[in-house]
């Protein structure tokens, strides 16, 4: 990080790149199509700052689907990359007391982050992850669509429209099958890499936890073994707790951060609720926390918490799910 001498912040749309290259102080514009052709004319940009490209720190807002493909070709030349949560972005403006809000002031912005904060470099996720969520989110999208279907179909069927009531349902045969064959590939997937089918064993061992939010895990997340704490997870996930209150005159109920992934939240929140029922660690820790007052709502998040530190300690410890050890060697805590 100390040979770093310039800093770039590209602001990332679905259309285009917003790049703003930061030397010395003195800050450099260009806009590009975000696109295979676009990224090839933005490492030319770059290469014209008589600067080596392993000098530049680039820093992008972590977008997904938007904001990887160009890190991806970024990494791949030997820049220093790193893909920030928005938040920590916004946050910085405020502090800046920023009034104006465009795609180059807020690529400025980030260059400046960037110098300023000089964030935790990014990884690329090998081939067979990125494969991996891509599929999981297939299937999620297909089981949206099917949920539409059937209220469709459920609303045909009350109306007595019988003759595409039917047809409704050869879709939902179609979508079945499709998810079916999809979870097999996913799972023929897991099997082919020993590193995903090794993780993918120890997570499936806590009660809970089902191959669909394994697979949606190690496609988000990878090896969970990066992260130096069962804390630094939770936070990662934006499942940790978040209190309000100051002085005497703010005093709300603490909540969760949400300041983290939203889909892999999304992906937990039903094994959280199958979890407190059959997950003897978690039904416990439920069960007192109910006795004790705490509104369920609040309670399926502490239980997704705890279900969190659970699965980081079968990863960390490289052991299946043993809820004797658990019981043992887990402080379980009241509260979120």
């Amino acid at each position: 990080m100390d040979t770093v001498c310039a800093t770039v912040g590209i602001d990332v749309s679905k259309q285009k790149l917003d790049i703003a290259l930061l030397v010395d102080g003195k800050i450099k514009t260009k806009v590009v199509e975000n696109s295979a052709p676009g990224h090839q004319a933005l490492l030319e940009w770059l290469g014209k700052s008589k600067l080596p490209l392993s000098a530049l720190h680039v820093c992008l807002e972590a977008t997904g689907v938007y904001s990887e493909p160009v890190a991806l070709v970024l990494h791949q030349a030997g820049m220093l990359v790193s893909l920030v949560n928005p938040a920590c972005i916004k946050g910085f403006g405020q502090s800046e007391n920023i009034r104006n809000k465009n795609d180059i002031v807020d690529a400025k912005l980030i260059a400046r982050y960037c110098a300023a904060m000089k964030p935790q470099l990014w990884t690329p996720p090998p081939l067979e992850q990125r494969q991996l969520r891509a599929w999981s989110q297939r299937i999620h999208t297909l089981k949206d669509i099917r949920q539409q279907e059937e209220n469709r179909l459920e609303a045909l069927t009350i109306s007595g429209m019988n003759d595409v009531a039917e047809h409704v349902k050869q879709s939902i045969a179609w979508l079945n099958a499709a998810i079916e064959k999809l979870e097999s590939d996913i799972n023929d997937h897991i099997d082919r890499h020993p590193g995903l089918k090794h993780d993918a064993e120890l997570l499936s061992s806590i009660p809970g936890v089902g191959m669909t939010t394994v697979a949606k895990i190690l496609g988000q997340l990878g090896d969970i073994r990066r992260f130096a704490s069962a804390k630094a997870f939770a936070a990662f996930i934006g499942v940790t707790p978040r209190q309000r209150s100051s002085g005497s005159s703010l005093r709300s109920r603490t909540v969760i951060s949400r300041t983290g992934n939203t889909a892999l939240r999304a992906a937990l929140y039903m094994p959280s609720m199958v979890a407190r029922r059959h997950n003897p660690i978690l039904r416990q820790f439920a069960e007192r926390l109910a006795n004790n007052g705490m509104a369920k709502k609040a309670v399926i998040a502490a239980v997704m918490h705890k279900l969190v530190h659970l699965i980081y300690g079968v990863i960390h410890n490289d052991k299946p799910f043993d809820p004797n050890y658990q019981i043992k060697g887990l402080a379980i805590q009241d509260g979120i």
